[in-house]
């Protein structure tokens, strides 16, 4: 008898229950046995707990080492921060995809692959105001993050046989875009035969993404950078409502040390209770997660039930379908047999 896969699941705010229970639903009809460590993350509890539910979601998380999170109210202070602090998740990852279906002002088909250092930057410093008229603040760029970030970024083009671009301003930046620009050409020294990589300005790249989306795959960015680039690039599909990221710390051979995965939205106050929330970037950061533990046949058969049941109008009033939630993930549920069945049909041929 199989040892069941162990994930933490932190559960969170508003919709953040009814995304929960969505997932539970699309785990029960998979051919896999999964545990989750529930962890109640709601406001109320981390308010009442303050550091104590952040000692818990990092112990459980080191314990299981995969984790997926539900979107939560940041109160007295960020939980995603302090977590993020903890458990050094230095790189974030959101493939940004053009589902059919969505409708979007953005024709071009988009398949973009943004991996993000997750630290430094301007955001690790609020900065500090100098007399009445002037602010500062601090932009660092750390070495072992870019080490980082660039190795998942290669490994991840070289898998999927994708090219890589690094966009930064290191012409003006000189020494920490310059910094981050290094790395990238250092680590490109160890896959130059297996992965293409060039450099774009990074704001050259944003018109360059509009007009010719094609032409970028994995694009590897600094913090802020990958911050703006991602919302961006979400909007081109036609929905921040379908992003996911993947969020990742890593041992000294830059492998994959732990991971947590989430949507990219947020927790909807207005809808939440309602049976209206749209679990879509829930079930896509799920996949990942999948993907992530070895099943990327489960991974894929999700991410096809889901988007070919949004490409034939079944989804819900965000994507202008008529779907509750329930009904959705009813839908997507439905449509896993046949996708699962596909899948072993081709990997036996």
């Amino acid at each position: 008898m199989r040892t069941p896969i162990e994930i933490t699941e932190l559960l969170g705010d508003g919709i953040g229950p009814e995304l929960a229970e969505s997932i539970a639903t699309v785990a029960d009809a998979l051919p896999i046995d999964l545990k989750f460590r529930k962890i109640d993350w709601s406001l109320p509890t981390r308010e009442a707990k303050g550091l104590v539910a952040i000692d818990e979601a990092e112990a459980a998380m080191r314990a299981t080492r995969i984790g997926l999170k539900y979107p939560t109210v940041t109160g007295s202070r960020s939980p995603n921060a302090l977590l993020r602090r903890r458990l050094d998740f230095s790189v974030i990852y959101r493939p940004v995809i053009s589902i059919p279906g969505i409708s979007s002002n953005f024709k071009e088909n988009v398949n973009a692959h943004i991996v993000r250092i997750a630290t430094g930057g301007t955001y690790d410093d609020p900065g500090q105001l100098i007399g009445r008229h002037a602010a500062v603040s601090l932009r660092m760029v750390e070495r072992e993050p870019c080490l980082h970030a660039a190795h998942f970024a290669f490994r991840l083009a070289r898998d999927k046989g994708y090219t890589v671009t690094s966009a930064s301003k290191h012409t003006i930046q000189k020494v920490t875009d310059g910094l981050f620009e290094a790395v990238v050409d250092e680590v490109h020294d160890q896959y130059d035969k297996e992965v293409h990589h060039h450099k774009e300005l990074f704001d050259a790249l944003l018109g360059k993404l509009i007009l010719r989306p094609q032409d970028y795959q994995v694009i590897l960015v600094l913090n802020e950078y990958g911050d703006f680039l991602s919302d961006m690039a979400s909007g081109l599909v036609g929905s921040l409502g379908t992003g996911a990221s993947g969020n990742y710390s890593f041992d000294d051979d830059h492998n994959v040390a732990l991971a947590m995965f989430d949507p990219a939205g947020g927790t909807a106050p207005d809808i939440a209770g309602k049976n209206k929330a749209n679990p879509a970037a829930m079930m896509l950061a799920f996949g990942m997660l999948l993907d992530h533990i070895g099943r990327y046949d489960l991974g894929h058969a999700l991410r096809l039930s889901l988007l070919n049941a949004i490409k034939d109008g079944c989804c819900t009033a965000d994507l202008r379908g008529k779907m509750s939630t329930t009904e959705f993930t009813a839908e997507v549920v439905s449509r896993l047999p046949g996708h699962l069945a596909e899948i072993m049909e081709s990997e036996d041929g």
